[in-house]
């Protein structure tokens, strides 16, 4: 995707919601018509047969953000934009994100590329749970995934078991 100019005032952001896998499309119709319009983007690995790939995919698939701003006494346009399903809305009223969320996503980003912080655990790092019904007992992470989720394994009654947990459950030992 092309370099995003960033002039957007400190107002907050539309939710537009675009067809499937048209957020490039409905991104480069609303910058013609001089929308300040963002869609975060991530690396995803991508299989094609034998090989993996990475792959740009936007954050929050089928969305993207528009900034109220500028030009936003006219959002009616929005609709009929190619590329665009729907702007996002609480009853009546267009469902915003603050501007400081917007500013988080864009500190973030790496060549226009969102990059996950650095992980603050390791597989075989020892953890204490910190809450939950293994509250207290120490354990040893054994997997981790994308979703803030991981495995460790702990010793309950002489048996090594395997529990998956939140990050926020563990502390580092």
């Amino acid at each position: 995707m092309p370099a995003i100019q960033w002039e957007a005032p400190l107002a907050p952001w539309a939710v537009v919601n675009t067809h499937s896998h048209r957020e490039e499309i409905a991104l480069e119709n609303l910058k013609r018509q001089n929308f300040i319009a963002y869609c975060p983007m991530i690396r995803r690995p991508r299989s094609n047969g034998r090989r993996i790939a990475t792959v740009m995919r936007p954050l929050f698939p089928s969305y993207l953000f528009v900034s109220t701003g500028t030009h936003f006494g006219r959002w009616k346009p929005i609709l009929s934009t190619y590329g665009v399903r729907s702007v996002v809305r609480n009853g009546q009223q267009i469902a915003t994100i603050d501007h400081d969320f917007i500013a988080h996503l864009r500190a973030r980003e790496v060549d226009g590329v969102i990059v996950r912080p650095s992980e603050p655990y390791r597989i075989g790092q020892s953890v204490a749970i910190a809450e939950g019904p293994f509250g207290g007992l120490m354990a040893t992470i054994i997997d981790m995934n994308e979703n803030d989720r991981i495995v460790v394994l702990l010793d309950l009654m002489n048996r090594r078991t395997s529990v998956s947990l939140s990050i926020d459950q563990v502390t580092a030992a």
